[in-house]
């Protein structure tokens, strides 16, 4: 649920939970294709010395550009299937059970504004929580928007996501599906507290502004600062956490970051910064837009 300002909204966390639900997994659909291009450049090895032909992925249109050109429009949508298992589960818990724990937090007594340390440490937790049930989705997701156009002959490592799942498990075992579990932890606790606690804050002042009221333009501008803020703070951790998932060469998290820091550089870290921030941005906008519409339907009449 989004962050409530002024009177409590009275909703259950199973509609805090369906409509978050439903936001995540619409922002989802409508931006995956720039988070498909974020992986590929997120993946890209720097260039070798000599090497005429340059990098493959520029920029984010660039990027989505050449995979539409080598593998169909399609392509971009890679993963779509398991990126919503994943905002069914994590992106239910995590906006849905923010403000039961920022409740949690400040104390059933708590009169004011929320201070916002405490929308932070709510933001963090549910993060951690919501990633860690739901961290087999986003692997899957990353192993199949990760594979780019194979050579003629050469058979795909997964038909979809439900094969993958099922490869995964039978190849590599049960604990594989949570590769990557402590970036993606990291990741997740630190870019759900930077967009609920800044989405939160940022309307909050913005609603103290005079002529601002609690609509569209508001949770436009709300969702662009939650978006940019999680970028900023989200992205070398995303970066490691694309990389572990989508290649078997890193030993642990410290291996990927020091091998990632060395072999390309600590700019490296903000790769597909511009996409990142151009899919969080308008992914937030979106959930935020969505959910702030969703969640009215949710709401519990008070009874007469």
């Amino acid at each position: 649920m989004a962050p409530d300002h002024g009177s409590k909204v009275d909703i259950s966390f199973a509609g805090r939970f369906t409509a978050s639900a439903i936001a995540a997994c619409f922002a989802e659909i409508t931006t995956i294709p720039l988070d498909t291009a974020k992986v590929r450049l997120q993946l890209q090895k720097k260039a070798i010395a000599g090497d005429l032909a340059g990098p493959k992925y520029r920029g984010l249109l660039g990027t989505a550009a050449t995979i539409a050109k080598e593998e169909g429009a399609a392509a971009l949508w890679k993963g779509i299937v398991p990126g919503l298992h994943r905002q069914c589960i994590y992106g239910g818990l995590r906006i849905g059970l923010y403000e039961p724990v920022k409740s949690f937090y400040v104390g059933e007594n708590h009169v004011g504004d929320v201070p916002l340390s405490k929308k932070i440490a709510a933001g963090f937790t549910t993060g951690a929580l919501a990633i860690a049930v739901a961290n087999p989705t986003d692997l899957v997701k990353v192993r199949l928007q990760s594979e780019g156009k194979l050579a003629p002959g050469v058979p795909r490592r997964y038909t979809g996501a439900m094969d993958a799942y099922a490869k995964i498990v039978r190849q590599e075992g049960v604990a594989a599906l949570w590769t990557g579990i402590g970036p993606n932890v990291a990741r997740n606790a630190i870019i759900n507290a930077a967009e609920l606690a800044s989405y939160d804050q940022v309307k909050q002042s913005i609603l103290k502004l005079p002529g601002f009221k609690d609509d569209v333009v508001t949770h436009i501008l709300s969702g662009l600062g939650a978006g940019f803020f999680a970028v900023c703070v989200g992205s070398p951790v995303d970066v490691v956490k694309s990389r572990m998932m989508g290649d078997s060469a890193y030993k642990n998290t410290i291996d990927c970051f020091v091998k990632t820091l060395k072999n390309d550089g600590p700019l490296a870290f903000y790769k597909g910064f511009l996409p990142n921030f151009a899919r969080l941005g308008s992914w937030n906008v979106i959930m935020f837009l969505t959910l702030e519409q969703v969640q009215k339907a949710f709401v519990r009449k008070p009874a007469n």
